[in-house]
Parts: C-alpha cells; sequence; structure tokens
C-alpha cells in the first residue's frame, strides 16, 4: 500500500511499511488496539488497514505533556503517533515505533456495542448493526481485501477476453423476467421497478458492442429467508455475439480457475486469517444434464420426475455426489426464462446451463433467441404479454446476431471462496426482509 501524507500530517507511514524506514522519523495512525503500562513504559499497539504497529512510550524521554495524553485513550480511538522506527522484542512484531509525541485524533465511547477484536463473541445480526466497527476484526476485513482483489480479477480476465464494461439502467419499466419478484417503485408517477438483471439491456447491446459485461447490484423482492438469498445482490453479467452456450461456459469457467489463481497469490494472509486453503479447480468442469440429474436424485431415494424443478433438498443431495463446481445443462424450457433458445431437436428442453458449487448454484445462463418470431412466441408460452415487451422486440428488427450468455452471483462466489456459510457475512451491508438499516 502507498504511503501518504495529509493535510494534518497524521500518517506519512502504514504498519506494513514500517520495516522500510528502520531508523526514520514517522507518523503512524489507526485505532487503538491494545495499552498496557509495564513500570515507566506504556505499550500502545495501533491497528490500521494493513496490520498492526506498535509505539513504545517511555515516560523519562517523553514531556509530560506527551505522555500524560496516554491517560485520555479508550481502545478503539483513533489517534496518530510520531516517533523512530526500530527493532522490536516483541516476538508478534518486528519493527516498533519509538514514540515522540501522540494526537488523540476521534475518542471512542464506551461502551462499544460490540469488541471488534473478537475476544467477545457477538452474533451475526449484532455485528450487522454495527458493521463499521465489526470490519475493524482482522477477520472481517480479510474478507473484503479478498472480495475487492475477487472483483479486480473478474474484471481484468473479462476485458482480456475482449469483454467492454457497461453500466445499464437500475430503474426499468419491463420486468425482465416476467414480473415475478419484482419491487415496485412509482417513478414520477408511472408504475417503474427495481431491475432484477440486466438482461435485456445486455442482449440489446451486443448488436454494436459484440462482447459487454457489468458488474452491478440487483433486487429480488424473494421472500426466502435461507442463509444464501438477499433481496440486493451483486451481479456479474456477460453477453456475447456470436458465441453458444459451450463457449460462455467455457468463458465461465476459465473466469473462475483465474480468479481462485488470483486471489490465492495476493491474498495470502487474508487467506491464512480466514482458515482457508484454495485449490485451484480443474477444467473444463463436471457436465450433467438435468435429465441425469433426474435420474441420479432417484436412484437415490428422492421422488423426482422429468419436468419438475430441483428443489433446494434436491441440490443438496446433488451437491454431495458432485463436489466443487459442475454444470447442469439442457434444462426443459418450461423451468427457463423465455429468452433461452429451444433446442431445434429436442424443443421440449433447452441450449441452457447452470453453474453449482456443491448445493449452491452460482451462475446461470445459456443461447439466447434472437429471432423476433421466436422470441414473441415464447413470451406468450411463459403467459407474459407481447406488448409490455415491445422497447426490446424492436431491437430484434434491426439484425441481432445470435448469442449467449451468464449471469453469476458475486456474493455465492465470495461464500465459496471463504468458506463462510451465510452470505450476509460476505456483505457489507446486506439487505432481506427484515434488514434496511444501517
Amino acid at each position: 500500500m502507498t504511503s501518504r501524507s495529509n493535510s494534518k500530517g497524521l500518517r506519512t507511514h502504514y504498519a506494513s511499511q514500517l520495516k522500510d524506514s528502520v531508523g526514520k522519523e514517522v507518523r503512524i495512525a489507526g485505532w487503538v488496539e491494545d495499552l498496557r503500562a509495564k513500570g515507566s513504559i506504556t505499550f500502545l499497539t495501533v491497528r490500521d488497514v494493513t496490520g498492526l504497529a506498535q509505539a513504545v512510550f517511555k515516560r523519562d524521554e517523553l514531556p509530560e505533556e506527551e505522555y500524560s495524553k496516554l491517560k485520555k485513550l479508550t481502545l478503539q480511538s483513533v489517534v496518530s503517533v510520531r516517533g523512530i522506527v526500530g527493532r522490536s522484542l516483541s516476538k508478534k512484531l518486528e519493527f516498533e515505533v519509538k514514540a515522540k509525541g501522540l494526537e488523540l485524533v476521534s475518542k471512542a465511547l464506551h461502551p462499544l456495542p460490540l469488541d471488534p477484536r473478537g475476544r467477545i463473541d457477538a452474533g451475526l445480526d449484532k455485528r450487522l448493526d454495527s458493521r463499521a466497527l465489526d470490519l475493524r476484526n482482522p477477520k472481517n476485513l480479510a474478507i473484503f481485501k479478498l472480495r475487492h482483489a475477487l472483483v479486480q480479477s473478474i474484471r481484468a480476465y473479462l476485458i482480456s477476453n475482449g469483454f467492454i464494461e457497461v453500466s445499464t439502467p437500475k430503474l426499468i419499466g419491463t420486468a425482465t423476467e416476467g414480473g415475478a419478484d419484482l419491487f415496485e417503485v412509482d417513478y414520477f408517477g408511472r408504475k417503474a421497478y427495481l431491475a432484477q438483471s440486466p438482461q435485456l439491456y445486455k442482449e440489446q447491446l451486443v448488436m454494436s458492442l459484440d462482447r459487454v459485461f457489468e458488474m452491478a447490484d440487483y433486487f429480488r423482492a424473494e421472500k426466502s429467508s435461507t442463509r444464501r438469498h438477499l433481496s440486493e445482490f451483486y451481479s456479474v453479467d456477460v453477453e456475447a455475439a456470436f458465441m453458444d452456450e459451450e463457449d460462455v461456459m467455457g468463458l465461465l469457467e476459465g473466469l473462475i480457475r483465474k480468479a481462485i489463481e488470483d486471489v490465492s497469490r495476493e491474498c495470502t494472509e487474508e487467506l491464512k486469517l480466514l482458515g482457508v486453503s484454495l485449490k485451484v479447480p480443474e477444467v473444463p468442469f463436471e457436465r450433467i444434464t438435468y435429465d441425469e440429474a433426474v435420474e441420479e436424485l432417484k436412484a437415490l431415494g428422492v421422488d423426482k420426475k422429468v419436468g419438475d424443478d430441483l428443489l433446494d433438498s434436491d441440490l443438496k443431495v446433488l451437491g454431495s455426489a458432485h463436489k466443487g463446481f459442475y454444470f447442469i445443462t439442457k434444462w426443459p424450457v418450461g423451468l427457463k426464462p423465455f429468452y433461452i433458445e429451444r433446442i431445434k431437436e429436442e424443443p421440449e428442453y433447452t441450449y441452457s446451463f447452470d453453474l453449482q458449487h456443491g448445493y449452491l448454484e452460482i451462475a446461470s445462463g445459456g443461447r439466447r433467441v434472437h429471432d423476433r418470431a421466436e422470441l414473441e412466441r415464447r413470451l406468450r408460452e411463459c403467459g407474459l404479454d407481447v406488448k409490455g415487451f415491445e422497447e426490446h422486440l424492436k431491437v430484434f428488427g434491426y439484425g441481432m446476431p445470435p448469442h449467449s450468455g451468464w449471469g453469476l452471483g458475486l456474493d455465492r462466489l465470495m461464500m465459496v471462496l471463504t468458506g463462510r456459510k451465510n452470505i450476509r457475512e460476505v456483505t457489507l451491508y446486506p439487505r432481506d426482509r427484515f434488514r434496511l438499516v444501517p
């Protein structure tokens, strides 16, 4: 991390940079992790986003006005310490700051709602109620450092494969997938919705931009109260002209593999803190068809027939038999949205896939309908009003190339990479049926 002073001169170096400044005067700034006195010496442990630093205050080497400032400190208060960097006798820290001055920047008022050092356990709801403070816990902070690295890896991978990043509206006038699970809002006296996905827009954009991707928040008014559902979620969406479902499945496999390689290399400390060891998956991922999944379930004693949707309980059974990442392909037409193309030779099935990791669905996609007449037929089959999609349909009269794509739930992928069982742990400020603050 680049060192950077500010207008008040409160910091010249982060904790992680002290090793490069032995013998030099520096200013470190952060929050008070610990404070302990031993005779005429006081040890102040300061934590910042990069780690821990120890400042040593010796009464006989400091003016009384500086030393007395220590009495005003409370744990988690923000401080700035000026001093000389030297080697430390501490077993935990190799370097320390021999303090020459202290500034109390912002005092933490006690009692605090939780102990961000993690020494006193707090439930997830309590942690989320004080999320900003909760992130001072190194393990919790590690999750979002890793998330940052994951997002950067995905973006770089898609750009390197010729994709152009776009941003589509989040306030829309047409239900992307037929009106289910939508948040309706008043838009200056007209009915509008919060976008469930960029599906219709990204399909339109491949006409000219060829390959597009978007990384953004989307909204579903699902009444689910599970550990893997959110009302506001972060999605990675791609769409590509002249690619079929196999092409975009390959793209997805490559993205997952590259992301895990990058995170493993760049987030070694964070993974260590989280107690996670990542294994780069082999490609191609295992593939089973929907029909094969149904047959497997029947063989395992699950009452299932072709045409039934695969429930959470079914996916848990399948996940126990298929470890790691795998695809379920060739879903029945009745279980996929109107924009997924049928297989000509088997019109009851579609060119579609879901990417699973065990029981958890990570991504979904397929080949899209690019013929307007067929798209209208599919809309009617799904019981949707063709007129409501006229703005989308007219684009298909401009010359629409064949195209395919997928949407990946970044929050769920984060669950896999961090080993967390609750999606709220990997989301900064989660939104669900019960949580609207902070």
